[in-house]
């Protein structure tokens, strides 16, 4: 298993909505990184669900339920997406302040690499953030 930060703008796709429609494809990727990351996504990967810009905290946990295949909204069949559902609603969302003063997490790509709209972490990575949601 594989565990990863994607990141979206609350106003553009919020964890409440990934909730209430109960899966949807993680789309319009177009950073060849991130591309990289949606590549290698499998089945029952877990994803920390990012609200950037308002309120840049991790809110859920979604679940990687079809790998990648080319974006619907992309002309170009190289740029991919992968479908998720949601997994679990955090008991408090975890800010990105607490993230970047956790000696633990300060080197994470969402610190180093903020623009990155999909990133890896390790497990222990993962772990560490569930640990500061239920503290």
């Amino acid at each position: 298993m594989n565990y990863w930060v994607i990141k979206s703008e609350p106003t553009t796709y919020s964890w409440e909505r990934l909730q209430r429609e109960g899966k949807t494809t993680w789309d319009g990727v177009r950073n060849f990184a991130a591309r990289i990351h949606l590549n290698t996504m499998v089945i029952g990967d877990w994803c920390l669900f990012y609200h950037s810009n308002d309120g840049k905290e991790i809110v859920g946990i979604a679940e990687v339920i079809k790998t990648a295949f080319p974006d619907p909204t992309a002309d170009d069949p190289r740029w991919v997406a992968v479908d998720i559902k949601p997994a679990k609603k955090l008991k408090k969302p975890v800010s990105l302040e607490t993230i970047k003063a956790d000696a633990e997490l300060s080197n994470i790509a969402l610190v180093k690499i903020g623009r990155l709209s999909v990133s890896p972490l390790t497990k222990k990575e993962f772990d560490r953030i569930i640990w500061h949601s239920e503290k």
